[in-house]
């Protein structure tokens, strides 16, 4: 859809209107399979259904068919099922008929529950396999653990790893890639628990060797950050762990500012830049960092494009205007070549077996819960996201260029997520359902009407409660308070013809 952004501003707007409609239909799509999954098993059990609707709210849409009330809400959020013989919660759904109705045993109980999360795994297979088909683009950071850049006064840098470094293992367990869910060095890093984190590395032509780096070790800043106010951290998402450094990744260009050096060398958009002045690259830092070391010196760059390699010469420049003195931390202004690198870099087609998926996902999920428990852990709920924040990934998916890839491969993590959290033995939830059904079966007593229900609808509030928590953690990642506070570099290039003014006597 990226054609739309050249029908000017009527062509953004229709082009969000339709990424938010997108998202819409995804997100619901898979939260509606999941209630289809409990309507069909009750349908088979015999219970009785009295409604069955697509979003919540006002209804905009219903019609009673067999008995059944079909609706559709005017919330756009998933949907629901009233079951009125699983568990009262008329102070949620609406108020049930009066009419009594038969009891059902604890059996017909735990399969109508347990049938919404097979629903989702199974919408996780099906994923899995067009995944498996379609295959998923991985950048370089999600298929390497060579480490590209590593930070100045960085815990990483202070404790000697180097770029080139080969990453073994963290905390003892191996890595396979740099970015990731499962079995990547981020991870390692995030869910470490430890004062300092083991890393085991390969060097080349040095052999295996072992560092510990202490996370905490980054260097303290001479100004004093202003304190978070209880305001921002009801939107701030609390730090997680990093080390300072990258995994490697050949820099790819995304952008190319008008009239700057770049520009007027002829370097382009997804060009690959290999090496400058003969030096290997080995993430979009290394560039910069050689400019500064090198001022005022014309560089050749390797740069591949459509599959060739070319040498293109080009005169790193200050910007005419900036506020570097503002934003840079030693207050200097640097020459630059104006582009703008693409943060997932080159991205290859890979092909994914449906089991490697699924496993990849129930293994996060279990990592990732077991880590909320930890009282060692930094990572919290805070870090968890809500519907705003999954369908903010799923915008951001969309807009990728291989975006239907990815968004193929996201669900296949959102259904199994979805499938494992709401077996967890929590009311409310199918897995309270499942947990009450075995209860009953041992008891060989049901529980009670209007106690029940006053649970279900605390249990329920206090899961509403957590959605609103999470949410707002989503809504500052919007606005930025989830990120670091910090000024905007801005920069401008100016024509040939507009320096050359400028610099004509008079001017």
């Amino acid at each position: 859809m990226a054609w739309l952004s050249s029908l000017g501003v009527f062509g953004e707007i229709l082009r969000f209107i339709i990424l938010i409609l997108e998202v819409i239909l995804v997100f619901n799509l898979m939260i509606v399979v999941h209630e289809w999954g409990h309507f069909l098993a009750a349908r088979w059990r015999g219970l009785k259904i009295e409604k069955f609707y697509i979003w919540f709210g006002k209804p905009l849409w219903k019609k009673t068919i067999n008995g059944v009330e079909y609706g559709l809400g005017s919330i756009p959020a998933g949907g629901f099922v009233a079951l009125p013989q699983m568990a009262p919660m008329g102070g949620l759904e609406g108020e049930s008929s009066t009419e009594p109705l038969p009891p059902i045993t604890p059996l017909d109980k735990a399969i109508v529950a347990f049938a919404g999360p097979l629903f989702s795994f199974l919408l996780a297979c099906v994923f899995a396999v067009a995944v498996w088909v379609a295959g998923k683009p991985q950048s370089e950071g999600h298929t390497t653990t060579i480490v590209g850049y590593v930070a100045k006064e960085s815990p990483a840098q202070k404790a000697g790893i180097l770029p080139g470094d080969k990453v073994l293992t963290v905390d003892g367990q191996p890595v396979k890639r740099f970015e990731g869910l499962v079995d990547s060095v981020r991870w390692g890093v995030v869910a470490s628990e430890g004062d300092t984190i083991a890393f085991e590395v390969e060097r080349p032509g040095q052999g295996v060797r072992k560092f510990e780096v202490d996370p905490k070790a980054w260097p303290k800043s001479d100004e004093k950050t202003p304190p978070v106010s209880w305001w921002q951290s009801i939107f701030k998402r609390p730090d997680l762990r990093s080390v300072g450094m990258e995994g490697q990744m050949t820099p790819m260009v995304g952008g190319v500012a008008k009239n700057s050096p770049a520009d007027e060398a002829g370097i382009k958009v997804d060009d690959l830049v290999l090496r400058v002045d003969g030096t290997q690259l080995r993430s979009m830092g290394d560039l910069a960092d050689y400019i500064k070391a090198n001022p005022g010196k014309t560089l050749t760059l390797d740069v591949e494009r459509a599959g060739k390699t070319i040498q293109i010469p080009v005169l790193p420049r200050i910007p005419d205007e900036n506020n570097m003195k503002e934003v840079m931390e030693d207050k200097k202004e640097y020459p630059m070549i104006g582009v703008a690198w693409d943060v997932e870099g080159k991205r290859t087609p890979i092909v994914i077996t449906p089991w490697e998926q699924i496993s990849d996902a129930v293994r996060h999920m279990g990592n990732l819960v077991s880590k909320l428990l930890s009282p060692k852990s930094d990572l919290s709920p805070a870090h968890m996201s809500g519907p705003v924040g999954v369908g903010r990934l799923y915008y951001k998916l969309f807009q990728h260029p291989d975006g239907w890839r990815l968004v193929l491969w996201f669900s296949v993590v959102f259904n199994i997520n979805l499938a494992i959290l709401n077996m967890m033995p929590f009311p409310v939830l199918d897995g309270g359902h499942i947990t009450m059904a075995i209860a009953e079966a041992i008891r060989r007593k049901p529980p009670q009407g209007r106690i029940l229900e006053y649970v279900q609808t605390a249990c329920a509030l206090m899961l509403f409660g957590f959605i609103i928590f999470v949410t707002l953690k989503d809504t500052g990642d919007f606005f930025g308070g989830g990120a670091k506070e910090g000024k905007a570099l801005k920069i401008v290039w100016l024509s040939k013809e507009q320096r050359a003014a400028k610099a004509a006597p008079g001017s």
